[in-house]
């Protein structure tokens, strides 16, 4: 995250780094995971977003974040937390509803 500020690029930018590594990484598992483990899974990485969305607000409040690197990168997330929820709800769905 070159655009941050280094004070805290090494703190907060290193976290959201990783957040966001891990919420690729649930997604990617999700995707091969058996329908019984699917919606764990979905749930899994729909939190994993949560979390990576909350630390960036929290680098932006600090202001490390201008408003429009932060409009740019909250939208697609907020996007992509409703895709998330769409797919959780129907894996929930198929797994509730016997075959």
């Amino acid at each position: 995250m070159p655009h941050i500020p280094k004070t805290a690029r090494y703190t907060l930018g290193e976290k959201i780094d990783a957040v966001f590594a891990d919420t690729i990484e649930l997604v990617f598992v999700a995707s091969y995971a058996p329908k019984e483990q699917k919606a764990a899974v979905l749930g899994r990485a729909i939190a994993k977003l949560d979390l990576l969305k909350f630390f960036l607000q929290l680098i932006w409040e600090v202001k490390a974040l201008d408003n429009k690197k932060y409009v740019a990168l909250s939208e697609p997330l907020a996007e992509i937390g409703r895709m998330l929820g769409g797919w959780s709800r129907q894996a929930v769905a198929r797994k509730e509803t016997p075959a």
